[in-house]
């Protein structure tokens, strides 16, 4: 049997569909029982809620011991996909604790109950950047600590340091670093925040760059690495690297909205941050624009898909195909 966690989550639900789709016994972890409801959606969504229920669903938490010793019994391999995402600092204790002490205690538990292979979800931010500053980031990059990197990519570099880990005392992993996932059921949460920002015709634009791919091609290639005989291995999965102008004006153009024409500065975005974090202060809202965030958005960065590519001959869908999949599903909201 197989087991997952983070199914409530994007990649999660995508994942249990991929694989109840092929038949295979499946358990998933949750922790708040409501949100199954969000992969079951996805599941009637994509035309299979008669095999939603063929998962096997157990209440767990991979920060709580006990309850990941029941979720494991009768495991063969694992997909860990469960994480933190947040760029905001009153995040910092959370994202330590699920992303990097949440994964030291799958990998702890997956070497106990003899697990036969392992998966770890990480991200593109966990990569690190190139000593010589070509801007082309690859599985080989180096991870440079004088560098500012955001609390998320701290938690992510420390997870995958708990999985590296693992593989000293027998643990037989792959790890995938996603860039920025777009995939149908999920609103306009997260990556969905670009439909969103369209809709509103949202005028400000920057020159930044960032690598997407759709869920679906991250949990195919999850498998088919889980599959083979690849093991201890890391692989970037980014489907094209794009400027965020690109994105936000192929989704205002699907849309038929206004693109963005309002040029955002390195400088303009400090002040919005800074103004961001002294509304938060004062409101208690919940942070919309950090610093994280600014930089990113004028970071101009390329991965290198090259060795997934190379590896297993894996194919991936461009924007053009898997956006107004994403979008269409939207709209059935």
């Amino acid at each position: 049997m197989i087991l997952i966690t983070g199914g409530t989550g994007m990649v999660g639900a995508h994942l249990l569909l991929h694989l109840t789709k092929s038949e295979r016994p499946v358990r998933a972890i949750y922790r708040n029982k409501k949100r199954i409801q969000r992969t079951k959606h996805l599941f009637d969504l994509c035309g299979y809620a008669d095999i939603f229920y063929k998962i096997e669903w157990i209440k767990a938490d991979i920060t709580d011991i006990p309850a990941l010793e029941n979720a494991f019994e009768g495991i063969d391999c694992v997909y860990h996909c469960a994480a933190v995402i947040s760029f905001d600092a009153k995040d910092t204790s959370a994202l330590r604790k699920v992303n990097i002490e949440g994964t030291a205690n799958m990998i702890n538990l997956s070497i106990d109950f003899g697990i036969k292979k392992f998966c770890y979800v990480s991200s593109v931010a966990a990569l690190g950047e190139t000593l010589s500053h070509d801007r082309i980031i690859s599985e080989k990059s180096d991870w440079d600590p004088e560098l500012f990197h955001s609390d998320y990519a701290i938690s992510k570099y420390g997870g995958e340091m708990e999985v590296w880990r693992g593989t000293q005392e027998g643990l037989k992993v792959v790890v995938v670093n996603p860039g920025v996932i777009f995939g149908k059921g999920f609103g306009f949460e997260g990556s969905g925040e670009f439909f969103a920002k369209a809709l509103k015709n949202f005028p400000f634009y920057t020159n930044g760059t960032t690598g997407v791919v759709s869920a679906s091609d991250v949990v195919k290639a999850m498998v088919l690495l889980m599959d083979s005989n690849i093991e201890n291995e890391r692989f970037t999965l980014v489907s094209e690297n794009l400027p965020y102008l690109r994105i936000m004006n192929f989704c205002a153009q699907l849309l038929n909205k206004r693109q963005p024409h309002i040029y955002a500065s390195p400088f303009s975005c400090s002040l919005a941050w800074r103004l961001d974090c002294a509304i938060s202060a004062c409101t208690g809202k919940k942070r919309s624009f950090t610093r994280a965030m600014a930089k990113a958005s004028h970071s101009n960065y390329i991965y290198s898909n090259a060795k997934i590519k190379e590896t297993i001959g894996f194919e991936f869908e461009s924007h053009q195909v898997f956006l107004p999949k994403v979008l269409s599903s939207l709209l059935l909201l």
